[in-house]
């Protein structure tokens, strides 16, 4: 299998783990407060990765890698997370999808400034119509809004779009799992001392939803997922995988589906239908850059 596939099949199984982590977010927040969840998962998630980086005995990153990785932790360890617990607190979750639409194309955006990639004009255009497809369906679910909670999640989806294109470009060098692991690790000192300091008064009120959420996000949102994710986006280019998220909402609604019951509706499947024809669009014109003059040149004399 040719790293390009491997590229794009790691990043769908990082998806599918990452398609639980707003609704089970959603589940923690309503007996834990926003800022301890948001260190608690990345300080069990940092001990776990820092036992994991010794075990491995994995090789410390240099100095000129310690900066961006500290850069992809104020995205992804602290940032997201720490917004989008915010967010839910006045926002449902079904609202939050309208802005994990906007990730992939925050997501590829990012990744052409920071990786230098340059797909092909005709991925941008799969990318803005898969990112509209998401929208569309999300605001006809869930019309309904705060303009805080909204602030957040745009807040979120933006740290979020910069620690992923960080990170992908970031586990070409290191590797996907040293990646996130040391991202971790770095940051488990003051996320450790935040946990310590916001710890619940109360104990007792806290049920077990609230706690099956903290371990999802702590184990799987906030470490193994990223394993995937990174390798993913290393191997298949951080613009084209990335568009894999627009299929996050569904992963979701899918879940919910076969868990709870809910009801799968026929827009539902319209507009699943649409977002899978826009990201194997992307894919396909995500490995063809546009061709630089002198070749247009070349191309035209050879006519």
């Amino acid at each position: 299998m040719k790293d390009t596939s491997k590229g794009w099949l790691n990043g769908l199984l990082g998806v599918i783990i990452f398609s639980g982590s707003l609704p089970a977010t959603r589940v923690a927040v309503a007996d834990f407060d926003p800022v301890f969840l948001t260190a608690a998962r990345a300080t069990i998630a940092g001990m776990l990765a820092l036992a994991l980086l010794r075990f491995a005995r994995a090789k410390r990153p240099s100095g000129r890698d310690l900066a961006s990785l500290c850069l992809v932790a104020l995205g992804v360890v602290l940032g997201f997370p720490l917004f989008t617990a915010l967010a839910l607190e006045h926002i449902t979750a079904a609202r939050s999808v309208v802005f994990i639409g906007l990730l992939p194309l925050a997501t590829a955006l990012f990744g052409a400034l920071l990786g230098q990639e340059r797909p092909h004009p005709a991925f941008w255009l799969f990318a803005v119509l898969g990112s509209s497809c998401v929208l569309a369906f999300a605001l006809a679910q869930d019309a309904g809004g705060s303009s805080v909670g909204d602030l957040y999640m745009f807040a979120a989806i933006v740290a979020c779009g910069y620690g992923y294109a960080e990170g992908g470009r970031l586990s070409r060098r290191i590797g996907g799992w040293e990646v996130i692991s040391w991202a971790l690790a770095l940051s488990l000192p003051i996320m450790g001392a935040l946990c310590l300091a916001t710890l619940p008064g109360e104990w007792g009120s806290i049920g077990l939803p609230a706690w099956t959420g903290l371990v999802y996000v702590s184990l799987f949102s906030m470490l193994i997922g990223f394993f995937f994710w990174y390798r993913g986006l290393a191997q298949g280019g951080i613009a084209a995988v990335s568009q894999l998220q627009l299929l996050q909402p569904f992963m979701g609604l899918a879940l919910a589906a076969a868990l709870l019951g809910e009801p799968v509706s026929r827009a539902m499947l319209a507009a699943t239908i649409a977002v899978v024809g826009c990201v194997a669009g992307a894919r396909i014109f995500a490995a063809r850059p546009p061709a630089s003059p002198p070749m247009r040149r070349k191309a035209e004399a050879n006519r």
